[in-house]
């Protein structure tokens, strides 16, 4: 998929949620604190800030899609194995 083609979904995508919620567009820029010019170009899929999509995502309720940015951190098993041979396999009798 082109990077306009991305756009234009995304900016779809921004619209129908928009008009789901049932409200307009100058609502949504204010509460985003964007103009409406710009949150018109979002929705044509024109280049926008990325800041100014997470506004909007934002008022509009959309934000756990940037869950699927998250990264999760994973161990190796060559370090899971070191840690397993760093732990301590008996009671000390220091009294």
């Amino acid at each position: 998929m082109s990077d306009k083609a991305l756009a234009e979904q995304i900016g779809t995508f921004i619209k129908h949620h928009r008009i789901e919620q049932n409200k307009t567009q100058d609502i949504v820029a204010k509460d985003a604190g964007i103009s409406r010019s710009t949150l018109s170009l979002l929705e044509r899929g024109e280049t926008v800030t990325l800041a100014t999509l997470i506004q909007v995502l934002r008022v509009l309720d959309q934000l756990q899609l940037m869950e699927a940015f998250v990264v999760q951190q994973t161990i190796s098993p060559l370090a899971l194995a070191k840690m397993e041979m760093n732990k301590r396999r008996r009671a000390s009798s220091k009294i």
